[in-house]
């Protein structure tokens, strides 16, 4: 499914638990090459993502020189945002619309977050669907620009409060946009006691109308956070990624790469096999125990033809080939029209 038949679509008529659309956000791991790019295109679809997301800024646009860090210098030492995004910021028009087109033929997804006015103009002709970062949550005049193409919203709100999310929200519905809420912690990386998953379900108590997903900066390992997010409800996911996790930099050592992605597709296939149907129903496969392990009305002594069955004459035992115990005041005060040797199941046609 394309992320825009996601807003398009019945939402809730779809169970509490989906399969999640995911996003791989490559970001700047291309780090200016586009070759690199296309290999994380690559890379991506044969992960199994539905899409692929990149970054577009430009360094003074998005941060002014004295921009301090804010993620670990010990994987990043550059001590700067602006010196950081200067390294990476050589992609623009021409680069992502190239990108697109390879996304097309590869059957993925194309997405980039833009940070200013000018990457939001040209990225409009490439995508379905904005994505605004957390950093934007309250830039209103950047967010009712976005609106203005009149394209569904994904909106990520790391750091922010549920006030600040309100507003934002608010400047949306203004514009008549759809939108969808990323639960997100800005912690590059996010400790799993960080996380704190359960402000998926916030987000979905607050905002019970709208898709409600989960941005991931947790270290890859096992993946278990992002099936977690699943399980809670998470229609949509994103998490950094890379063609490789030992390279140097802010983005690559708590991203996850193709295998990781794999594994959490094989994994997450394996919970939807678990999680089956959710409307209850017998099924097909419990037919034999259903026959077998529940119980009949059996006499508990023999019953004579012509006598008054009471109570007393009653026990009931496997299989469920005779009457069912939950009919035994419709049997007691019925008269046996033959004898009933102890421990046979009542029949109806033994009961006058």
């Amino acid at each position: 499914m394309k992320i825009r038949e996601i807003f398009r679509s019945q939402f809730f008529n779809f169970p509490l638990v989906r399969r999640p659309y995911v996003i791989a956000e490559a970001g700047v791991n291309h780090e200016g090459e586009l070759d690199i790019a296309k290999r994380l295109i690559d890379e991506a679809q044969e992960g199994g993502a539905d899409a692929i997301k990149f970054q577009t800024y430009r360094a003074g646009s998005i941060a002014s020189k004295y921009s301090p860090a804010y993620w670990d210098l010990s994987q990043e030492p550059t001590t700067s945002q602006y010196e950081l995004f200067q390294k990476y910021d050589k992609f623009w028009k021409a680069e992502f619309e190239q990108l697109k087109l390879y996304c097309d033929e590869c059957d993925i997804e194309f997405m980039s977050t833009p940070f200013d006015v000018e990457s939001a103009t040209f990225l409009n002709d490439l995508m379905d669907v904005f994505k605004i970062s957390s950093s934007d949550i309250t830039n209103k005049p950047f967010i009712e620009y976005i609106c203005k193409f009149g394209k569904p919203i994904i909106l990520s709100t790391g750091a922010s409060s549920l006030d600040e999310i309100s507003e934002a929200v608010g400047w949306i519905e203004e514009n008549g946009n759809a939108f969808a809420l990323l639960h997100c912690v800005l912690n590059y990386p996010t400790d799993d006691a960080n996380a704190n998953l359960g402000m998926i379900r916030s987000l979905m108590v607050e905002y019970p109308d709208r898709i409600v997903g989960y941005s991931d900066h947790t270290m890859p390992k096992d993946m278990k956070v992002l099936e977690v997010a699943t399980l809670l409800g998470a229609v949509i996911l994103e998490k950094h990624f890379t063609h490789d996790k030992m390279l140097p930099g802010n983005d690559h050592y708590h991203a996850m790469d193709k295998e990781d992605l794999k594994f959490f597709r094989a994994n997450l296939e394996r919970t939807f096999t678990l999680l089956g149907k959710f409307d209850k129903e017998a099924l097909l496969s419990e037919q034999p125990a259903r026959q077998n392990a529940r119980r009949s009305l059996v006499a508990a002594k023999a019953i004579h033809a012509g006598q008054v069955i009471e109570f007393s004459d009653l026990t009931w035992k496997r299989p469920a080939s005779g009457i069912s115990p939950r009919l035994i005041e419709k049997v007691v005060g019925k008269m046996a029209l033959k004898d009933i040797p102890e421990d046979a199941a009542l029949q109806l046609g033994m009961l006058k």
